[in-house]
């Protein structure tokens, strides 16, 4: 089952990347008709009155009209919409085609130089549409070609092209050429860009995925190596409990000692174990506390302080007078455990923890004096296996950091420091891990 909804999860995604996709595609579009309307008006400018040559005014223009009110409102339609399907990109460049071909049955047909436009909507639609939708595409535009063989308004222009660049037609055709060129590069390049920045965001989501049924199967794991360690953990604690009060041990103090830090450390045991198991969801009698921030990050540092009681940690909270409730999660509390583990094994001397709200966000940073991180390993934060410790199976505390966080709608991010060290940051929105205020009921 949790498999079927991560693939939900990342086929969701994935049609959002293609959505993003092509509504940038059609604003591509919309831009470049624009562009032919503006190239169109200047190009009849220039012929009706630059060269003298007649031509209908009143029709063209209603054309124009046409195709800019289309525009606007296909300015409209898709400032509000998101999806843009294969369909409606085929009618869009479907309404290019037939706006064009009704200025060059005005203008002479095939017998106009611009004839050569139609060119750069089949091209278009190769790079936007499916395959079925640009074979029809050719199609209609082919059937467009042919028609106006016979069914145009003559251009009074003599077709000589012998005439080199003094022919009016050569004329045409260098500036259909340089035209369509120009056209061509600016927006298939932009139209591919879209098409890598899709990919690319597809592949960060086909990673993204792997990353999380890997945690998935950690914590299978790790929930059932800790199960099964719960019962002789219990024997062990129930073990060390009579010893402590038989004659033996609590005539020989320092023996009397040890086992009491040994049964100290099987108690830390089972703790760690419980954690894990409430974390999967399998709690053994302990359930979620209702606490608030300041002590929630308080009791979690004399925690960890208590176990670790040789580290200076420079603790400052520059939250504000602000306490919101929360819930008291382990996640979150073995993300900063992570956290303070790694630093401290990098500068065993010193470690500090800076708490602060940026408007509705929880920001906590972590630093140490240590060697800081590596270029390639800052390169990598996050990765699995990216460790500095060169041990089997190292660095997965900063994975499990990293998606934990993100799960929760937050960012990592990782520097070194200017004096030396490094500083880990995490950002967490208030509303992923606050408790909602109960509504007011009258009495």
């Amino acid at each position: 089952m949790r498999r079927k909804l991560d693939a939900a999860t990342t086929g969701a995604r994935a049609a959002i990347v293609d959505t993003s996709t092509g509504l940038n595609n059609m604003q591509q579009l919309i831009q470049l008709r624009w562009i032919a309307v503006v190239g169109q008006v200047a190009t009849i400018a220039v012929v009706h009155f630059g060269f003298g040559i007649r031509l209908p005014l009143e029709q063209m223009a209603a054309t124009l009209a046409c195709l800019v009110a289309f525009n606007v409102a296909s300015q409209a339609r898709w400032r509000s919409r998101q999806r843009v399907s294969d369909r409606e990109l085929f009618v869009a460049l479907l309404v290019d085609v037939g706006a064009l071909t009704v200025q060059l049955s005005l203008s002479g047909g095939t017998g106009n130089p611009f004839v050569f436009l139609f060119l750069l909507q089949v091209i278009l639609g190769a790079v936007l549409l499916e395959t079925a939708s640009i074979w029809t595409l050719v199609a209609i535009t082919g059937g467009c070609v042919v028609a106006l063989t016979s069914l145009h308004r003559p251009l009074p222009i003599p077709l000589d092209p012998g005439g080199g660049l003094a022919s009016p037609y050569i004329r045409g055709l260098l500036i259909c050429f340089v035209l369509d060129a120009a056209l061509l590069v600016t927006f298939v390049t932009r139209i591919e860009r879209n098409l890598r920045h899709r990919d690319a965001r597809l592949a960060a989501l086909r990673q993204r995925a792997a990353e999380e049924d890997h945690i998935v199967r950690m914590g299978l794991l790790a929930s059932g190596a800790a199960h099964e360690l719960g019962t002789p953990l219990s024997t062990l604690s129930v073990i060390l409990g009579d010893w402590r009060h038989l004659p033996h041990f609590t005539s020989d103090p320092e023996l009397h000692g040890e086992v009491c830090e040994m049964q100290t450390q099987i108690e830390r045991c089972k703790a760690i174990v419980s954690g894990i198991l409430l974390s999967a969801g399998k709690a053994r009698g302990e359930a979620s506390v209702a606490t608030t921030l300041g002590r929630f990050l308080d009791d979690l540092l004399a925690e960890w302080r208590t176990t670790r009681p040789a580290v200076t940690l420079t603790y400052a909270n520059r939250f504000g007078d602000d306490d919101p409730p929360i819930v008291s999660d382990s996640a979150v509390k073995q993300t900063l455990h992570n956290l303070l583990d790694n630093a401290l094994e990098a500068s065993p001397r010193w470690v500090g923890l800076d708490v602060d709200r940026d408007g509705d966000t929880l920001v906590l940073t972590v630093k140490d004096t240590g060697p800081g991180f590596a270029p390639e390993m800052l390169a990598q934060f996050g990765k699995p296996y990216q460790s500095s410790k060169g041990r089997p199976g190292g660095g997965l505390g900063l994975f499990l950091v990293v998606n934990v966080v993100r799960t929760l709608g937050g960012t990592v991010a990782a520097r070194n420091r200017s004096s030396g060290g490094a500083i880990v940051t995490i950002r967490l929105p208030l509303s992923a891990i606050t408790l909602e205020e109960p509504e007011a009921h009258g009495r």
